[in-house]
Order: C-alpha cells, then structure tokens, then sequence
C-alpha cells in the first residue's frame, strides 16, 4: 500500500474528525446527521492514521511528497 497522503491532509483530517466527535459528543449534532458525520469522522482518522486514501487511489489524486512515496516503494 503505497502513501497517498501529505501531513497537511492528514491534519486537516484529523482535526475534522476530532471536531466533528466533539459535536456530537456535546450534542449538538444528533439523529441521523451524527451517524452520518460519526462514520466520516471514523474514516477520517483511520485513513490519517495509515496515510493512505482508496478514493484517492481511484482518481489518481496523491498528495503525499516524492519523497514518500519513493520510500514505500522500496
């Protein structure tokens, strides 16, 4: 599984994610709409966690350096 992701994505993913469980956690998100957001929230900070994206994949879209990327390969 080659890195498809820089840091800057991964932390804007993460501190989405981590907003988003703050909202529902204070209630102010609920229903379906927490559900919803809960499970984005979830992929968000596991594919941060891995730095790789399958949708990403998908399009072709890379936001990881070269450098990374080079270092997977190997």
């Amino acid at each position: 599984m080659t890195k498809n992701m820089g840091k800057t994505d991964k932390t804007i993913r993460l501190i989405a994610a981590i907003v988003i469980a703050i909202l529902i956690l204070v209630g102010t998100l609920s229903g379906v709409w927490a559900w919803i957001l809960g499970i984005i929230a979830v992929v968000f900070a596991v594919t941060s966690a891995i730095s790789f994206c399958p949708l990403y994949t998908i399009f072709g879209i890379s936001t990881a350096p070269k450098e990374e990327k080079k270092e997977e390969k190997k």
